[in-house]
């Protein structure tokens, strides 16, 4: 079997615990209005490599990575799923920690087939990444081309299961910064038992270059970058929010 992949990243050192192998994924089904990778979304492009490819790779600079590992992102890794529990499997073989960057999107609750091979590849997943674009489902279909249904079922599922998670939220002003939906999003984190941390990451232009290169309108064309302080705002009110939904409030 073989994957294909945009690139790699041999020194991450912001996809999850210690130094990381990042796999950059090719193919994603969301359109996000800020993302920063669009060469990522076409699931026909990319280099072809083999799971074993790619663990020798990982295994050349083993020493890097003693409390690190391998992290899978894109793009939506989640969208070559046979080929991402290929890789896990030998990864977990080989006592790698490995972690997945993921949107949820392509959650299938009712797909026994598909919930088969996801059962079987959180068996070889150490932590999970989750990127939760907008907690309300209007905002978030505007925001990204989809509903959010799948991602927040995704994250019950994650919850049932023990799965640790870090959730992930990109604050942009205007769309995602209103306390109405950081409220709202506080209070869904805080109804969730296997959330180990929090990235309130504000919004940066620095992606706008790749959609001129390729020739793509610029979706939010205009909307200046988050200033850290407002993030840092942000993240106070989900916080919040989480506490108290937690303790009953």
């Amino acid at each position: 079997m073989r994957g294909r992949i945009h690139s790699i990243e041999s020194f991450g050192t912001v996809d999850g615990p210690g130094i990381r192998f990042v796999i950059f994924f090719q193919g994603c089904p969301m359109r996000c209005q800020y993302c920063h990778n669009p060469d990522t979304w076409d699931p026909g492009l990319g280099t072809e490599y083999s799971a074993d490819e790619l663990i020798a790779e990982f295994e050349r600079n083993r020493s890097y990575y003693r409390t690190g590992g391998i992290t899978a992102t894109g793009g939506e890794p989640m969208l070559q799923l046979d080929f991402l529990l290929e890789l896990f499997e030998k990864a977990k073989q080989k006592n790698i920690h490995t972690c997945i960057d993921t949107s949820g999107i392509t959650f299938q609750e009712t797909n026994a087939s598909y919930m088969e091979k996801l059962d079987k590849l959180m068996s070889f997943t150490d932590l999970i990444l989750l990127d939760i674009k907008h907690i309300d489902p209007d905002g978030h279909k505007k925001l990204t081309g989809h509903s959010n249904n799948r991602i927040l079922s995704f994250a019950r599922y994650l919850d049932r299961i023990g799965k640790p998670v870090w959730i992930r939220h990109v604050v942009v002003s205007g769309i995602t910064d209103h306390d109405e939906y950081l409220n709202a999003l506080g209070r869904f984190i805080g109804s969730l038992g296997n959330v180990k941390a929090l990235d309130v990451l504000p919004y940066h232009t620095m992606g706008a270059v790749k959609y001129q290169n390729l020739g793509i309108p610029y979706p939010l064309e205009g909307v200046e970058a988050l200033p850290k302080e407002e993030a840092l705002r942000a993240k106070k009110v989900i916080l919040r929010s989480i506490k108290e939904t937690r303790q009953g409030g």
